[in-house]
């Protein structure tokens, strides 16, 4: 016969893995125990978990029980959960970005020669944002590094393909033309990252 505390700790575990409240019934069922057992275990454990002052609670909902969060933590967990703050990319990142996306694979040397200005560190900032990453090696003099745009980039900006990125004929010319290239939808997309 199965123990009394082997049941409740496999209660616990029932109730983590079934991703909604755990009908009493259909617990004692799977122990093969009466109703009332089961549901006086579900009780004593419901019991145990608040006297102890726990961060999760048992709570019963019609003879089902489930885990929730103790309401003396909503404050906490509010903090967790509020969304990191909002931050664009700035006009340098979205050149970058423009370039690589419609010039792909492209060396570093060939887009500061389109925008006229070094871009080490707007590339390091891409990469680290997963914007952007190494595709390869070009067959040119010192084989630089080629660039390319990540799968992250086509999720941030709701792309499905790269060929659904908006219509543009002359990217150097568009990097010039600050009206031409606020036309990108990608541009007015802000990201979600975490400042720190």
């Amino acid at each position: 016969m199965t123990s009394k505390k082997t049941i409740k700790a496999a209660f616990e575990s029932m109730m983590f893995v079934w991703g909604e409240p755990l009908d009493a019934k259909v617990a004692a069922e799977v122990f093969n125990i009466d109703f009332k057992e089961a549901y006086g275990y579900f009780k004593e454990l419901e019991k145990e978990y608040e006297q102890e002052g726990r961060g999760i609670r048992i709570i019963e909902t019609e003879k089902k029980f489930q885990f929730a969060t103790a309401s003396e933590n909503n404050e906490y967990i509010e903090r967790l959960c509020t969304p990191s703050k909002e931050k664009r990319l700035s006009q340098a990142a979205l050149e970058v970005l423009a370039i690589i996306a419609y010039k792909q694979p492209v060396t570093k040397g060939e887009i500061e020669s389109i925008r006229g200005i070094k871009c080490d560190r707007v590339i390091e900032g891409l990469t680290k944002k997963v914007l952007i990453c190494e595709v390869g090696r070009s067959g040119g003099i010192g084989r630089p590094i080629l660039y390319g745009t990540t799968f992250e980039f086509l999720q941030n900006f709701g792309y499905k393909t790269l060929d659904e990125l908006p219509d543009i004929e002359d990217i150097e010319n568009a990097v010039q033309n600050e009206e031409e290239l606020s036309n990108l939808d990608f541009q007015q997309i802000s990201l979600d990252i975490n400042e720190g």
